[in-house]
């Protein structure tokens, strides 16, 4: 089965409905429930579009197969942001259903989350407080806001992941979210942890030795080879990182508020940890996403077709038509039924 959002979206509702928890109390029920609005901000990401208000215009042409009701930019927000924690669940819970859980490789690294480029916005911020100067050695460039740490797998599944100010110390950090993973179970010991230089340090790889199996990590300068450079295992979270950044739009998260900006990114690693889950149950593993971004999927195509020939009152030709999809969905296991929900049957003549 070739990857496709739709598929990806109806997958993960499934997942995201009986993982989150329910809604009681007194009022009435929403329109639209948290697994859904979970599911738009997963294709928020994949469809490019950061800004929620063109997004919402775009969605009801493009999701409106999927989600007969999408929320007003003022709903979806506060609903995301109060989804925030849930969403960060949720990551941990596709990264324990995925297979690379099992991996003994865990990979991590920081990367700069710029939050203002000029003097006069960062004084007017209400991140101010928050955030901090930090220097970016890959790009020999100083920022302001903060700094995201991730630690996966080498197909690209979030195992953990923070947001820290861009001066704390970067060890400091990472022992943090290492220590906390291994206490929620995400890291369970027996992980061989990869970092850049930036984590030497005796102290630092005793702690890691505790948490897991050990550090390794390129050898610097001013001290006796070890492991080398470690080029082609640093390059696979260098290229997961640009992920992040070019397809899943990390730099371009455009949130001024503390409780925005981690709604946001918890967003785009959930984007990350469902691309990577859904092309696990492809049997197409890694960080492929093109087929993600398109803007118009098979199955969306296939309802257009079908419902172009009836408005045409080529009814014959439309069953038919309908009739070869179905066959076709019912003689592959893993698609039993599938298009029989999603394909629109609208325009009857």
């Amino acid at each position: 089965m070739p990857p496709d959002l739709d598929a990806l979206l109806t997958g993960l509702y499934v997942l995201a409905d009986d993982f989150l928890p329910k809604r009681s109390g007194p009022g009435r029920p929403p329109r639209i429930s948290d697994a859904e609005v979970v599911c738009l901000a997963v294709a928020q990401v994949f469809l490019d579009c950061p800004n929620e208000q063109r997004f919402r215009r775009f969605a009801s042409r493009r999701l409106g197969h999927l989600f007969p009701y999408i929320p007003g930019q003022s709903g979806y927000n506060k609903r995301l942001r109060k989804l925030a924690p849930e969403i960060a669940r949720l990551v941990t819970h596709l990264a324990w259903l995925s297979p690379s859980f099992c991996d003994r490789l865990r990979l991590l690294d920081s990367t700069p989350v710029p939050c203002a480029q000029s003097r006069e916005t960062v004084k007017r911020s209400d991140l101010a407080g928050h955030a901090a100067y930090g220097y970016c050695a890959a790009h020999s460039r100083h920022f302001w806001g903060f700094r995201l740490y991730l630690v996966c797998s080498p197909d690209g599944m979030p195992h953990g992941f923070c947001l820290a100010p861009a001066n704390e110390p970067e060890r400091e950090v990472a022992t943090a979210l290492l220590e906390r993973m291994r206490a929620s179970g995400a890291l369970h010991g027996d992980e061989l942890i990869v970092g850049d230089k930036g984590l030497a340090g005796q102290e630092f790889e005793q702690i890691v030795a505790e948490l897991a199996s050990g550090l390794l990590r390129p050898d610097r300068r001013d001290e006796q080879p070890r492991h080398g450079s470690l080029g082609s295992v640093r390059q696979w979270i260098e290229s997961i990182i640009h992920t992040t950044k070019s397809q899943l739009s990390l730099e371009r998260h455009g949130a001024r508020t503390l409780e925005r900006l981690i709604a946001r990114i918890a967003q785009r690693m959930l984007a990350l940890a469902a691309g990577c889950w859904n092309n696990w149950q492809t049997n197409n593993p890694g960080r492929h996403f093109t087929a993600y971004d398109h803007k118009f999927g098979i199955n969306h195509l296939l309802g257009q077709a079908v419902g172009e020939l009836r408005a045409r009152r080529h009814t014959e030709l439309a069953e038919h038509l309908l009739q070869v999809v179905l066959d076709g969905a019912r003689a592959d296991e893993q698609l039993s039924g599938d298009l029989a929900v999603r394909v629109p049957l609208r325009h009857e003549s």
